[in-house]
């Protein structure tokens, strides 16, 4: 029998977290996506502390438009947060969901606020 979605989702976080790790000086980038918000901190695992962190519940991030739309401003948002700490380039960690959809606009709107990944 093949795998439920929680569980192919966590197989796929797992692989992702044996390869990718953060630094102070390059931070992981990590996203959680529910089904209504979405999520991302910069985490330096060497010494495992989170270093910013941004959300579509903050109230910085305006909540209106679509969800792929406030995920962009998210990505600005965690983008903005990680320059005033002197972070210009991170590991990013998609948390086991597809890069596409919301993921992917969290990270383009990171990309265009000036972060390398």
């Amino acid at each position: 029998m093949g795998l439920s979605k929680t569980e192919r989702k966590l197989r796929i976080r797992r692989r992702i977290r044996k390869v990718s790790s953060g630094t102070e000086t390059r931070p992981r980038l990590s996203v959680f996506r529910s089904n209504k918000e979405i999520y991302a901190q910069l985490i330096d695992d060497i010494n495992g502390v989170t270093l910013a962190a941004a959300s579509s519940r903050d109230k910085g991030v305006e909540a209106k438009g679509t969800k792929t739309e406030i995920a962009t401003q998210v990505g600005k948002a965690i983008a903005e947060k990680g320059k005033k700490l002197g972070i210009e380039a991170v590991a990013f960690d998609r948390g086991g969901n597809l890069y596409h959809g919301r993921v992917k606009s969290l990270a383009e709107g990171a990309r265009e606020a000036g972060l390398k990944f």
